[in-house]
């Protein structure tokens, strides 16, 4: 339940726009998971045996999004493809009876129409990224997904998010509590009036001390936006980097527009890092029904099986 209210942005109605359209952006280089990265990009890396970019859509779809905008780059095309349909391999596997995974595929397929692909030509921050999106988003709101970013719970973050923009209009964006002298490794939000599913973002701060820190609530890579987030970063001044910063632009946005946090149910995991990257492989290997009892097994092998499931009972608490 939401315990404040937002005017609605469109101060003729009292109508909400619905958010149809979600914005990958997937033209970062992964020079952190160099030599693997080097010929295939870093959101089709695998959790289990799903590429990172198929969870990031299966969590827009769950949300109602019809629209899969993908902003790429260089030797980004296998994600393309990812999202198509490979007759060769259909025929394969329907001519082998292997039904179930025929099926799995079809399954994970947006309908015809529904992708869209558009070039960051030059790596100039995910603000620029958003920008890139601007002529297939047109004047709607639309939702922001960082693939990097894995969230395991009963509902998706953006489902959420979507269920409190609903009620609150505005801009969204899911926050995580990190301990307080972690939080100069991220940007953070002040926390205004509300209930953890939707509080007022009262400011923002990119990497603030641990004690210049508003909370310890920080952006978590999810985000639902107003298009007029695209003006500012047009003309928004290359910030931290040398990039285009949207943190900086959100900023200004602030200024004429409310901005909502939702400490989202769930449990992330950074993928963008190699410690974030395995844990996430454990934990979905864990709840899959198929492997996870011979998983098992082989962690007991190495004898890492009860410290690991001492640690995701930690976790879960």
């Amino acid at each position: 339940m939401i315990l404040f209210s937002c005017c609605s942005l469109n101060q003729e109605s009292a109508v909400v726009k619905r958010v149809k359209t979600a914005v990958f952006p997937v033209a970062g280089l992964g020079t952190r998971f160099l030599p693997a990265t080097k010929a295939m990009p870093k959101e089709m890396l695998t959790v289990v045996d799903r590429p990172l970019i198929q969870y990031a859509v299966d969590e827009a779809r769950e949300a109602g999004i019809t629209h899969f905008v993908f902003v790429t780059g260089r030797n980004k095309g296998v994600i393309e493809d990812h999202f198509d349909r490979q007759f060769e391999l259909e025929t394969t596997l329907e001519v082998r009876g292997k039904t179930a995974a025929l099926e799995a595929l079809q399954k994970d397929l947006p309908s015809a129409g529904r992708t869209s692909f558009t070039r960051q030509q030059e790596p100039l921050g995910l603000g620029h990224a958003v920008w890139c999106a601007r002529e297939i988003v047109g004047n709607e709101p639309f939702a922001l997904l960082l693939p990097d970013m894995l969230f395991k719970g009963k509902r998706g973050v953006l489902k959420q998010m979507i269920e409190t923009y609903e009620e609150t209009g505005g801009n969204v964006i899911a926050v995580e509590e990190v301990p307080h002298q972690d939080v100069s490794s991220y940007g953070v939000v002040g926390r205004g009036a509300g209930t953890d599913s939707g509080f007022r973002i009262t400011e923002m701060v990119e990497k603030p001390k641990k004690e210049e820190a508003p909370s310890n609530l920080i952006i978590s890579g999810r985000y639902i936006l107003q298009p007029e987030i695209f003006s500012l970063l047009a003309d928004q001044p290359r910030g931290a980097g040398g990039e285009i910063q949207l943190t900086d632009a959100m900023q200004t946005l602030m200024h004429t527009q409310p901005f909502v946090g939702v400490k989202y149910e769930g449990q992330s995991f950074d993928c963008g890092s190699k410690i974030g990257f395995l844990a996430a492989n454990v934990a979905y290997a864990l709840d899959r029904d198929d492997i996870a009892d011979e998983f098992l097994t082989a962690l007991s092998k190495m004898g890492l099986h009860t410290a690991l499931m001492d640690g995701f009972k930690v976790a879960a608490e």
